[in-house]
Protein backbone atom coordinates (compact mmCIF):
# COMPACT_ATOMS: atom_id res chain seq x y z
CA UNK A 1 0.00 0.00 0.00
CA UNK A 2 1.42 3.36 -0.96
CA UNK A 3 0.94 6.26 1.43
CA UNK A 4 0.52 9.67 -0.14
CA UNK A 5 2.91 12.04 1.64
CA UNK A 6 0.16 14.10 3.26
CA UNK A 7 -2.74 11.65 3.65
CA UNK A 8 -1.81 10.98 7.28
CA UNK A 9 -2.07 14.71 8.06
CA UNK A 10 -5.88 14.51 7.77
CA UNK A 11 -8.52 13.40 10.25
CA UNK A 12 -12.13 12.69 9.30
CA UNK A 13 -14.68 14.38 11.55
CA UNK A 14 -18.26 13.26 12.03
CA UNK A 15 -21.09 14.23 14.36
CA UNK A 16 -24.42 12.81 15.32
CA UNK A 17 -26.82 15.48 16.47
CA UNK A 18 -30.03 16.12 18.38
CA UNK A 19 -31.79 16.90 15.08
CA UNK A 20 -31.20 18.63 11.77
CA UNK A 21 -32.87 21.84 12.99
CA UNK A 22 -30.93 25.10 12.94
CA UNK A 23 -30.64 25.08 16.74
CA UNK A 24 -29.61 21.41 16.97
CA UNK A 25 -26.57 20.39 18.98
CA UNK A 26 -23.99 17.59 18.88
CA UNK A 27 -24.64 14.38 20.80
CA UNK A 28 -21.62 12.40 19.54
CA UNK A 29 -18.32 13.23 17.89
CA UNK A 30 -16.09 10.86 15.94
CA UNK A 31 -12.58 11.36 14.66
CA UNK A 32 -10.61 8.95 12.46
CA UNK A 33 -7.11 9.21 11.01
CA UNK A 34 -4.49 7.02 9.38
CA UNK A 35 -1.38 6.01 11.24
CA UNK A 36 1.19 3.87 9.44
CA UNK A 37 -1.54 2.76 7.03
CA UNK A 38 -3.99 1.74 9.76
CA UNK A 39 -7.25 3.55 10.49
CA UNK A 40 -7.54 4.76 14.08
CA UNK A 41 -10.79 6.05 15.56
CA UNK A 42 -11.92 7.89 18.68
CA UNK A 43 -15.47 8.88 19.53
CA UNK A 44 -17.43 10.19 22.47
CA UNK A 45 -21.01 10.88 23.39
CA UNK A 46 -21.58 14.44 24.61
CA UNK A 47 -23.71 15.49 27.57
CA UNK A 48 -26.02 18.35 26.53
CA UNK A 49 -24.65 21.73 27.60
CA UNK A 50 -26.98 23.85 29.76
CA UNK A 51 -27.34 26.45 26.98
CA UNK A 52 -28.50 23.91 24.36
CA UNK A 53 -32.25 23.94 23.79
CA UNK A 54 -33.92 20.65 24.64
CA UNK A 55 -36.63 21.55 22.12
CA UNK A 56 -34.03 20.77 19.41
CA UNK A 57 -34.21 17.06 20.31
CA UNK A 58 -35.83 14.97 17.58
CA UNK A 59 -37.12 11.46 18.17
CA UNK A 60 -36.86 10.98 14.41
CA UNK A 61 -33.11 11.70 14.51
CA UNK A 62 -32.77 9.44 17.56
CA UNK A 63 -34.37 6.63 15.56
CA UNK A 64 -31.66 7.07 12.90
CA UNK A 65 -28.59 7.16 15.16
CA UNK A 66 -30.02 5.04 17.96
CA UNK A 67 -28.84 7.29 20.79
CA UNK A 68 -31.46 8.11 23.40
CA UNK A 69 -31.58 11.38 25.29
CA UNK A 70 -31.21 9.36 28.50
CA UNK A 71 -27.92 7.86 27.25
CA UNK A 72 -26.42 11.36 27.24
CA UNK A 73 -27.01 12.04 30.96
CA UNK A 74 -23.78 10.28 32.00
CA UNK A 75 -21.78 11.25 28.89
CA UNK A 76 -18.68 13.43 29.18
CA UNK A 77 -19.29 17.18 29.32
CA UNK A 78 -18.45 19.44 26.39
CA UNK A 79 -15.25 20.80 28.04
CA UNK A 80 -14.02 17.25 28.65
CA UNK A 81 -14.81 16.16 25.11
CA UNK A 82 -13.10 19.24 23.63
CA UNK A 83 -9.96 18.65 25.70
CA UNK A 84 -9.74 15.00 24.62
CA UNK A 85 -10.55 15.89 21.00
CA UNK A 86 -7.65 18.31 20.67
CA UNK A 87 -5.21 15.88 22.33
CA UNK A 88 -6.11 13.32 19.69
CA UNK A 89 -6.34 15.74 16.75
CA UNK A 90 -2.70 16.69 17.31
CA UNK A 91 -2.53 19.29 14.52
CA UNK A 92 -4.18 17.22 11.78
CA UNK A 93 -6.38 18.94 9.18
CA UNK A 94 -10.07 18.14 9.48
CA UNK A 95 -12.23 16.77 6.65
CA UNK A 96 -15.93 15.93 6.62
CA UNK A 97 -18.34 14.52 4.07
CA UNK A 98 -20.94 17.02 5.38
CA UNK A 99 -18.81 20.05 6.31
CA UNK A 100 -21.70 22.51 6.57
CA UNK A 101 -23.45 20.46 9.26
CA UNK A 102 -20.33 19.16 10.99
CA UNK A 103 -18.73 22.63 11.18
CA UNK A 104 -21.91 24.00 12.82
CA UNK A 105 -22.02 21.21 15.42
CA UNK A 106 -18.26 21.48 15.93
CA UNK A 107 -18.64 25.21 16.62
CA UNK A 108 -21.42 24.52 19.15
CA UNK A 109 -19.30 21.88 20.89
CA UNK A 110 -16.25 24.13 21.02
CA UNK A 111 -18.21 27.11 22.37
CA UNK A 112 -19.80 24.96 25.07
CA UNK A 113 -16.30 23.71 25.87
CA UNK A 114 -14.95 27.23 26.25
CA UNK A 115 -13.06 27.33 22.95
CA UNK A 116 -14.07 29.98 20.44
CA UNK A 117 -11.61 29.32 17.62
CA UNK A 118 -13.04 26.76 15.20
CA UNK A 119 -10.55 24.98 12.96
CA UNK A 120 -11.42 24.80 9.28
CA UNK A 121 -13.29 21.68 8.20
CA UNK A 122 -12.50 20.83 4.55
CA UNK A 123 -14.82 18.90 2.28
CA UNK A 124 -13.83 15.21 2.16
CA UNK A 125 -14.86 14.97 -1.49
CA UNK A 126 -12.76 17.98 -2.52
CA UNK A 127 -9.72 16.51 -0.76
CA UNK A 128 -10.38 13.09 -2.29
CA UNK A 129 -10.54 14.50 -5.83
CA UNK A 130 -7.34 16.48 -5.20
CA UNK A 131 -5.44 13.44 -3.90
CA UNK A 132 -6.74 10.56 -6.04
CA UNK A 133 -7.60 9.98 -9.68
CA UNK A 134 -8.53 7.23 -12.12
CA UNK A 135 -9.03 3.76 -10.70
CA UNK A 136 -8.04 4.88 -7.19
CA UNK A 137 -10.86 7.42 -7.15
CA UNK A 138 -13.29 4.88 -8.60
CA UNK A 139 -12.40 2.38 -5.89
CA UNK A 140 -12.72 5.03 -3.18
CA UNK A 141 -16.32 5.80 -4.20
CA UNK A 142 -17.16 2.15 -4.83
CA UNK A 143 -16.03 1.40 -1.29
CA UNK A 144 -18.19 4.19 0.12
CA UNK A 145 -21.15 2.95 -1.90
CA UNK A 146 -20.76 -0.63 -0.69
CA UNK A 147 -20.50 0.43 2.95
CA UNK A 148 -23.36 2.77 3.86
CA UNK A 149 -22.91 5.12 6.79
CA UNK A 150 -24.00 3.43 10.03
CA UNK A 151 -25.02 6.83 11.53
CA UNK A 152 -22.70 6.66 14.52
CA UNK A 153 -19.91 9.24 14.63
CA UNK A 154 -16.91 6.93 15.13
CA UNK A 155 -17.85 4.33 12.50
CA UNK A 156 -18.96 7.05 10.06
CA UNK A 157 -15.61 8.85 10.28
CA UNK A 158 -13.72 5.53 10.02
CA UNK A 159 -15.70 4.65 6.88
CA UNK A 160 -14.24 7.69 5.11
CA UNK A 161 -10.66 6.81 6.01
CA UNK A 162 -11.15 3.15 5.07
CA UNK A 163 -12.21 4.31 1.61
CA UNK A 164 -8.99 6.32 1.37
CA UNK A 165 -7.05 3.26 2.48
CA UNK A 166 -8.61 1.23 -0.35
CA UNK A 167 -7.83 4.00 -2.86
CA UNK A 168 -4.18 3.95 -1.77
CA UNK A 169 -3.88 0.42 -3.17
CA UNK A 170 -4.36 1.68 -6.75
Amino acid sequence: MKILPDIETYAALDFEASSLAQDSWPIEVGLSWMENGDVRTWSSLIRPAPEWSLSAWSSRSAAVHGVTHEALHDAPTAPGVVEEFFKILDGKSLVSDAPEFDARWFSRLLQAGGCYTVPTVADYHDVSFARFSGLALDMLYETLGRHPAPHRAGPDSARLLRAWRVALQY
